[in-house]
């Protein structure tokens, strides 16, 4: 199984560097994740942190292999700015957005310049789901269906909670510019059904590092049920395609 998992060429969708204390107790370096990415041939990793400025640093310094997602804060009053210092002078491809650690609702007026300045770059929103009150899927559904013309990242796609799973699917199935993220969600038969019926080129693979082992978010993809071409648009080419890789 596990030179099955390593047999796939992967770009990993949603990954972080630095330390995380508190209940997680994890960390990272851009070294550590970048031999994790050699170990399980994984191409590029999406990468973002709060604040901003080691993703920019790694990327900088790594630009062959991560590729920067601008996490910014939107209710404090730089965030524009940020992404687009990111954008222009650092090469970032998407911007993440996590309403549940910054206590806004994604369909917040807040998040409104944010999501129209994503559709002015023609660069995706990555927002984190699957808790409540501030992250569920019909809250990003909603910034969604206000702009449809953006492109929107549902991360963790619902999370652990089977209900916001099957919610971050229906949702997705409602609004054609919703992608789904697979990282840290429990149930490997919802990858298959996100597949079949949201969208083949609308779900991709996460690992969420250093949160996640490679082996348990790669072998969640491998027995959902896809054949190896399916699972080759998940681990690679949705995320390739989306992020104009």
């Amino acid at each position: 199984m596990l030179d099955k998992m390593k047999s796939f060429k992967k770009i990993d969708a949603h990954s972080h560097i630095g330390y995380f204390g508190g209940w997680s107790n994890v960390g990272i370096t851009a070294e550590e994740l970048i031999a994790q990415m050699d170990e399980y041939n994984i191409e590029k990793t999406v990468l973002c942190t709060y604040p901003i400025d080691e993703s920019i640093e790694a990327v900088d310094r790594y630009g062959d292999r991560l590729v920067g997602a601008a996490w910014v804060d939107p209710t404090e009053d730089n965030a524009v700015d940020i992404i687009k210092d990111a954008v222009k002078n650092h090469g970032f491809k998407a911007i993440k957005l996590h309403p549940l650690s910054h206590s806004y609702l994604p369909n917040d007026e807040c998040v409104f310049p944010v999501a129209e300045l994503a559709g002015e770059l023609d660069i995706p929103l990555m927002i984190h789901t699957g808790h409540p009150p501030f992250s569920l899927p019909w809250s990003v559904a909603q910034l969604a269906d206000i702009y449809p013309d953006v492109d929107m990242v549902m991360i963790h796609m619902g999370h652990g909670n089977g209900m916001y799973v099957q919610s971050a699917i229906d949702m997705a199935k409602k609004y054609p510019n919703l992608y789904l993220e697979t990282s840290g969600m429990p149930m490997h038969t919802k990858i298959k059904e996100a597949y079949e019926e949201v969208g083949s080129d609308r779900i991709m693979w996460g690992l969420d590092a250093p949160f996640h082992h490679p082996t348990v978010e790669m072998q969640r993809t491998i027995v959902s049920g896809l054949d190896d071409r399916q699972l080759e648009d998940v681990f690679y080419n949705n995320v390739k395609k989306l992020l104009k890789l």
